[in-house]
């Protein structure tokens, strides 16, 4: 080997061994050429990361990591106060509603209806504790025919019946409404499982039909549907306030809300101006004479003809309150007030005293009755043919006799009676406290005017309707010195003591005659008592006004029918001391009918009740 190549000297291994140098020879023809396989790759340069510890490039790292934290935290920081954006203001409203829905609960206490009394204080309508029973015969520990057994004997009513429901379904069967708390306690005492009690109010009428056609019913939902109980459903309703409490995390209800003295009511009643004893008189004295004329139905009024204030009324056939659903709906109406009727001859002293208002004709007035008379082509007869001869005003009331009241309106010109009659309030509701009241229907002044034939059958109280308690407040006005006086029956509200709390404002009574002309009116109708067809009216030691009638009734294809009628009869008394107007009205009575036969002796009756209860002295009989 030649001096100038030294040796190198051999780099010992891990394991203590020399390496042999695997770099290529120097030499020139011992050189062996390399060669490169397909398989071997071209070798890859290696990322030298001493770089990373150069001070200038370590600079820029640090700044482009605060700089990706920054626009994180940035982007995280508007992110948020969007969201909260949202919330507080965006969703605000809709998420403090849902708040205050899982939080607060808002309760309106039930709280009863104010009891209804009549003039004396004796209840006619009251809340009471009642239950409801409902089945749930999936629970039934005994057989569903033991159970019916049971219950049918303390709910009065069929064990078969109850089965049937038993069967209907599982669960959920209401069995009985408005229990009272004796039957409740009975049914209790049986601890049967599967029979639920549920405490609620009903209303309760302690003289069940006997003034239904005044105080009417309330449904289940406790509102009134009929009478009083209807239109004067702002007094009988307490002002309850709706109470707001706080629900608890587990959904317990805190009192920190309820404001004292929820619970507690004022103990103000309804008080009418009916009597009780006297309505029941009333209507006793018209079921009777109904059954004996088998008629269709019936109608009483007693009005204080010095306020209007209506004492008695009474309509037949009636129903139960306590069982209105049982009852046939058209009963529902009190057809006094809401039926309309042509009143005959009961309006002829309100003809005379029109026209001796209007001065067409005075007391000591004759006309001829020849028993019928001709106008316009029509006949007119009275109702019992013949002729009376001369007859004074006085006599014609007496006689009822319609050819002599045709000739008295025959003094008057159309057009001032037409007047005479709209001051009266024909065509008019009178505006009574009772719903549904329907207005009195007539002829329009062109029609009334240009027809001789209407004022003519107007004369003796046909060819124009009203209401029984529209007649009965005219005839108040012939009793109270000449005003009209508004029909009510509601007097107000009272205390637990007795003492008015609030009464109605009424109407100012509107002159329409004058006393003396009422006064001479109120003389012919006591002659038509004592002397004429009220006869039947009379009580020993009373002066009694009165006036019969007995009309046709309308038929439903027009006309007359020829058989129905409607009698009624219309008394004032005293008449030395006037202030009392009883009114009957008997619809479609059978057999020969008239006003004297079978309404007097109802009118006679109930003023007998009336003297017994009002304790009115007899009368100064005029020598």
């Amino acid at each position: 080997m030649p001096e100038s190549v030294k040796k190198l000297p051999r780099k010992p291994t891990q394991n203590g061994k020399s390496r042999q140098s695997s770099e290529p020879k120097q030499g020139g023809e011992n050189r062996q050429q390399e060669k490169i396989s397909p398989q071997q790759s071209l070798p890859q340069k290696s990322f030298d990361w001493s770089l990373l510890r150069s001070p200038s490039l370590l600079l820029g790292t640090s700044s482009l990591r605060l700089l990706l934290v920054w626009l994180i935290m940035s982007l995280s920081g508007l992110g948020l106060a969007i969201n909260l954006y949202r919330l507080q203001v965006v969703q605000a409203p809709s998420l403090l509603q849902k708040a205050r829905q899982q939080q607060m609960v808002y309760l309106r206490p039930f709280v009863p209806r104010r009891s209804i009394v009549d003039r004396s204080g004796n209840v006619l309508a009251t809340d009471r504790p009642a239950y409801t029973l409902y089945a749930h015969p999936k629970l039934f520990k005994q057989s569903k025919q033991a159970i019916a057994t049971k219950l049918a004997v303390i709910l009065g009513v069929s064990a078969d019946n109850l089965l049937k429901q038993f069967n209907k379904q599982e669960s959920g069967i209401r069995v009985a409404y408005a229990l009272t708390e004796e039957e409740a306690d009975g049914i209790s005492q049986l601890r049967t499982d599967g029979l639920e009690l549920i405490q609620h109010y009903a209303r309760l009428y302690p003289q069940q039909d006997l003034a239904a056609d005044v105080v009417g019913y309330v449904d289940v939902d406790h509102r009134g549907q009929a009478g009083v109980e209807y239109s004067q459903e702002n007094l009988l309703t307490r002002a309850v306030r709706t109470v707001r409490l706080s629900r608890a995390g587990n959904g317990t209800l805190m009192p920190d809300h309820v404001p004292e003295g929820l619970l507690h009511f004022d103990e103000l009643q309804l008080q009418l101006t009916i009597d009780n004893r006297l309505q029941r008189a009333a209507r006793s004295a018209l079921k009777q004479q109904m059954e004996l004329f088998s008629a269709k139905r019936g109608t009483i009024i007693v009005m204080d003809a010095r306020d209007g204030a209506v004492l008695s009324l009474v309509a037949e056939p009636t129903y139960n309150p306590n069982e209105y659903s049982t009852s046939d709906v058209g009963l529902f109406k009190n057809w006094a007030l809401a039926d309309l009727y042509e009143p005959g001859s009961t309006f002829k002293p309100l003809n005379i005293a029109i026209a001796l208002e209007a001065g067409a004709i005075k007391p000591d007035t004759v006309f001829y009755d020849r028993g019928q008379i001709q106008v316009a082509g029509w006949q007119i007869k009275n109702a019992e043919e013949g002729s009376h001869g001369a007859l004074s005003i006085s006599q014609i009331l007496q006689q009822s006799s319609n050819v002599g009241m045709v000739q008295v309106i025959q003094q008057l010109k159309p057009s001032i009676y037409y007047g005479w009659l709209e001051r009266l309030g024909l065509g008019q509701a009178v505006g009574i406290d009772l719903p549904f009241e329907s207005p009195g229907q007539m002829k329009s002044q062109e029609q009334f005017t240009s027809s001789r034939i209407e004022p003519a059958t107007t004369s003796f109280g046909q060819g124009f309707s009203l209401t029984p308690i529209h007649l009965a407040q005219l005839h108040a006005a012939l009793a109270n010195g000449g005003k009209l006086v508004t029909p009510h029956l509601v007097r107000g509200l009272i205390d637990s003591q007795g003492q008015m709390y609030w009464q109605p404002t009424l109407p100012t009574p509107r002159p329409v005659f004058s006393p003396s002309t009422t006064q001479t009116v109120l003389e012919m109708m006591e002659a038509v008592v004592t002397k004429g067809t009220g006869k039947a009216a009379q009580i020993p030691g009373y002066r009694i006004g009165g006036k019969t009638g007995t009309s046709q009734k309308a038929s439903a294809t027009g006309g007359y029918s020829s058989s129905a009628r409607i009698t009624s009869f219309v008394g004032i008394f005293p008449v030395d001391a006037p202030r009392y107007v009883v009114l009957a009205v008997v619809d479609e009575p059978k057999g020969k009918v008239y006003g004297s036969t079978v309404a007097a002796p109802v009118v006679k009756s109930v003023m007998e009740a009336l003297i017994s209860l009002e304790k009115i002295p007899p009368s100064e009989i005029k020598n």
